[in-house]
């Protein structure tokens, strides 16, 4: 503080003998400093000018002049200053007692907060212990539920519940696959969850590889089941209208007394659909499952893979149907058609079921491609394998088979219109087959005619040869032995003529033509008109025939006209035409040429015969040539 109060030395005055343009140089120098502008003009004028010095001065000069004004100030304040300074050496003594209080304050909360602070560490790692022992416990539950999870997903798969199986997977996958402490069970995780996925799908694979193998023995012997319902279906409709027929011809006959009623049999067998629950159906159909189906579907869409599946079933049962189209060509088609058949039905009853009741896995439009395209081939097979046949009842063999395909796939809901086309457009050339067969049929049975009347000893051989094709006369049974008033020829040509009606009613019905009595008609009138009264005709015309002969066959014309109207009516039953229609269209009688031919042939005979009665009368001796001696033997009777 001593050297504070010292003097300080005072700047000597600028001399007066400097000349006005230094001063008025310094002032400039004074105002540019004190007014913060460059000083660089300054310095290069004076450097110009070669006098440095002078402003070396003339800024020594302005510096003694600011020190002098600082002393000045300092001056001014000094006894501020000393206030000042006493009243930061009083507050310097306050900060020491405020430094010892404080020092005394903490020594106190030292040894009070001491106890606390112990507690404290305590509590500290008391709760790091339990946070830890918290973390074991949980991690201890996540391990529990872990191997609970494994333990579950390995009983399934050994169990081979494989649905259960990926839901446990896919628990094991979300629920600890990112969550569990352990690297090493993260890794057999994520290594044995595709493992046992992969698996499943294998093991779901093969299952469903070995159900399409198994699905084909079961399909055809659902088509075959099927079908034969179908059959045995229209056996009962048959029986039916078969009494029906008995009871309107018993009517008709004005049996009043007789009491009939036409009771339906129950239809308890015949295919249905059925409901389904769990992949098989009822009436029989025990080995028709689709759980090995499903079960792969469903494993499928869990993995994720349902489209993949889809495609693959359709391809492979693609695959299936077109190998069911092939025919072998190392046996007959009649032998295998009923297989043939019975195979693509029972495929497109398996499909339909699955269109039903398994969701997505195939539509209704992908159905309809596959049986359009079974349609096809099937009606391309029988068109070659009908050109080939040339056997009547071979045709009529499988047109019975396709006709009973068609009914039981059209129960499903599949067109079969298609079949039905081909079938009637082969309708010509079975008749045409039908009346060969029938035309040697007759022939043979006119060879073996001797045309003697028929001698019949037993009631069913009247029943057989007269009754069955409503020949009689009269409605009172005759005496036996009964001599009928035609030959063999006429009931051996009847029921040639009922077979024909018979196997053309049966060759048009289910065909999908409703009304044919005509077509029957038309051909039953070739028949008659061109068969039987063709081979009669050639018998008259190429035979030698006696006169006993020539009557027999005019006789027979008598009955066969009887035997024609029974034909119109046979026809019209069997093809639901009501009689009085047949009655009321009558035509006539379709062996006329033969019927005119034989009259024409007997009257012949009976000509020749009298011509040669006429020429023995001249050689007759009416006249005896020795009178009788007792007279005429007549004259003595009584």
């Amino acid at each position: 503080m001593q050297s504070a109060t010292k003097p300080r030395r005072k700047v000597a005055a600028a001399a007066d003998g400097g000349d006005s343009a230094d001063k008025q140089d310094q002032l400039l120098l004074s105002s540019a400093i004190c007014n913060n502008e460059d000083l660089g003009p300054f310095i290069r004028r004076a450097f110009t000018s070669g006098k440095p010095d002078s402003l070396l001065h003339h800024l020594r000069h302005f510096a003694r002049a600011k020190e002098s004004e600082i002393e000045e100030v300092c001056k001014a304040h000094y006894q501020d200053f000393i206030l000042a300074v006493d009243d930061l050496r009083s507050l310097l003594s306050d900060v020491d007692s405020l430094k010892s209080a404080l020092s005394r304050s903490n020594s106190t909360l030292q040894s009070v907060a001491l106890p606390l602070l112990n507690s404290l560490d305590a509590f500290l790692e008391a709760r790091t212990v339990s946070a830890n022992i918290d973390l074991a416990l949980a991690s201890v539950a996540s391990c529990i539920g872990l191997m609970d999870l494994c333990s579950r997903a390995n009983l399934h798969l050994s169990g081979g519940n494989f649905y259960m199986a990926l839901k446990c997977v896919d628990a094991l996958e979300a629920q600890f696959l990112d969550k569990t402490p352990s690297s090493t069970v993260r890794i057999m995780l994520e290594k044995k969850i595709p493992e046992i996925r992969s698996y499943i799908e294998r093991k779901v694979s093969k299952e469903f590889g070995d159900w399409l193998v198994e699905i084909r023995v079961v399909s055809r012997n659902l088509g075959q089941l099927a079908i034969g319902q179908a059959s045995a279906a229209r056996q009962r409709e048959e029986d039916l209208r078969i009494k029906q027929r008995q009871a309107e011809e018993q009517s008709r006959l004005s049996l009043r007394d007789c009491v009939y009623a036409l009771q339906e049999e129950d239809d308890d067998d015949v295919l249905s659909v059925g409901s389904e629950s769990d992949g098989k159906s009822e009436n029989g159909f025990s080995s028709f499952d689709l759980t090995a189906l499903y079960r792969a579907y469903h494993i499928h869409q869990t993995l994720g893979l349902e489209d993949r599946f889809k495609q693959y079933y359709f391809e492979n049962r693609k695959l299936q149907l077109t190998s069911d189209f092939q025919v072998s060509s190392m046996t007959p088609f009649l032998e295998s058609h009923q297989t043939f058949f019975a195979q693509i039905a029972g495929f497109f009853i398996v499909e339909d079921r699955i269109m039903r009741t398994g969701g997505s896995l195939i539509s209704k439009m992908e159905v309809e491609n596959l049986w359009e395209t079974a349609v096809s081939k099937m009606c391309s097979v029988l068109e070659d394998q009908f050109s080939r046949m040339q056997t009547a009842n071979h045709l009529l063999l499988i047109k019975d088979y396709v006709s009973l395909l068609g009914v039981t796939l059209r129960r499903y809901g599949y067109l079969v219109d298609s079949l039905l086309d081909v079938l009637s457009k082969h309708r010509d050339k079975y008749h045409e087959l039908l009346l060969s067969d029938c035309r040697k049929q007759i022939t043979e049975a006119l060879a073996a005619d001797k045309f003697d009347q028929m001698l019949m000893r037993k009631e069913y051989e009247y029943s057989m040869n007269v009754l069955s094709f409503q020949l009689q006369a009269s409605d009172i049974v005759p005496a036996f032995p009964y001599v009928a008033p035609f030959s063999s020829t006429v009931p051996d040509c009847c029921r040639i003529v009922r077979s024909f009606i018979e196997d053309s009613v049966s060759f048009l019905s289910y065909g999908g033509q409703l009304d044919f009595y005509d077509v029957v008609k038309k051909y039953l009138d070739r028949l008659l008109g061109e068969v039987l009264d063709g081979a009669l005709l050639k018998i008259i015309n190429t035979s030698s025939l006696g006169v006993s002969q020539a009557m027999q066959i005019a006789a027979n014309m008598a009955v066969f006209e009887r035997a024609c109207d029974f034909f119109s009516r046979h026809a019209a039953q069997l093809s639901g035409v009501p009689l009085r229609v047949v009655e009321r269209s009558r035509r006539q009688f379709p062996l006329i040429k033969c019927r005119a031919a034989a009259e024409e042939m007997l009257s012949g005979l009976l000509k020749q015969k009298v011509d040669g009665f006429m020429s023995l009368i001249e050689n007759v001796n009416w006249m005896a040539d020795d009178p009788p001696q007792s007279g005429n033997e007549y004259v003595n009777e009584n």
